[in-house]
């Protein structure tokens, strides 16, 4: 084994800005070698200028829209000899409006993002883990994974509902080999996430009680996944609002959470 594989890196998608940005200075501040990937290449040259004095950093440009992509990283990394024991699933978006208000190429790449090219890169990554009786997996989910559905974004909250169950269930099987796996739910965080799903203007008349600082939901992200704990909800007010529907009757939860939706849910 090479001095490079040895060191174990963590690859971190949609790496440029967000959560993902913020889990990168999470491992780097542990001393991790980071492996960044996402769409805006200077962004990440951005980023990997401010962390490459701590810790090892390569850079990789991927859209996961792209079928091929997830092939593409195993390969390049592959080719240096680097060695992922970490993959954070992070790289996602929102389409706004019902399922009519977008043709369908836009939703088969939001499923692309969102479902097949975590599970591919899972799929690629994991046997590494396995063999060498050690690795991370943190899926960055939702709370809109937990909470009844409403009108609009129809598609988010369903692939966050998958990647919580699809996260629960790896855990299981990894648990004896050495793998944690984990679901990360953050409920309304400060990113630049509403601004491309066009909500900003919605969001920011939410109370700020609601919102919680990207920093500290990638810091419960990954202690959680060190920890091996199969789900984590970030913040004592999301996991109040998961608590209550879960144990509300059905029809009030969904009634609540259909009558708050417009504030942060475009159905249009």
């Amino acid at each position: 084994m090479t001095q490079t594989q040895a060191a174990g890196h963590a690859l971190i998608t949609g790496a440029s800005s967000g959560i993902g940005a913020d889990i990168a200075r999470e491992y780097a501040a542990r001393g991790k070698p980071l492996v960044l990937t996402a769409r805006r290449q200077d962004r990440l040259d951005a980023l990997a200028a401010e962390l490459s004095p701590r810790v090892p950093v390569l850079t990789l440009v991927a859209d996961l829209a792209d079928p091929g992509a997830p092939q593409a990283l195993f390969d390049a990394l592959a080719a240096r000899g680097v060695f992922v024991d970490t993959l954070v699933n992070n790289a996602g978006y929102g389409v706004p409006g019902r399922l009519l208000s977008s043709d369908w190429k836009t939703h088969a790449d939001f499923l692309q993002v969102m479902i097949v090219a975590v599970t591919r890169l899972t799929h690629l990554f994991l046997p590494a883990m396995e063999a060498a009786g050690h690795g991370r997996i943190l899926n960055v989910a939702s709370l809109a994974g937990l909470v009844p559905a409403s009108a609009g974004h129809t598609l988010y909250g369903a692939t966050k509902a998958w990647l919580i169950r699809f996260s629960e269930c790896l855990a299981l099987e990894e648990a004896p080999r050495g793998v944690h796996v984990t679901a990360l739910c953050p409920g309304f965080t400060y990113t630049e996430f509403h601004d491309a799903n066009g909500m900003r203007g919605a969001v920011s008349r939410l109370p700020k009680w609601l919102w919680m600082d990207s920093p500290a939901v990638a810091r419960i992200g990954v202690e959680a996944v060190e920890a091996g704990r199969p789900r984590v909800v970030a913040g004592g007010v999301n996991r109040l609002v998961a608590g209550l529907c879960k144990y509300l009757p059905e029809p009030l939860a969904r009634a609540v959470v259909a009558g708050k939706s417009k504030d942060f849910r475009s159905a249009e």
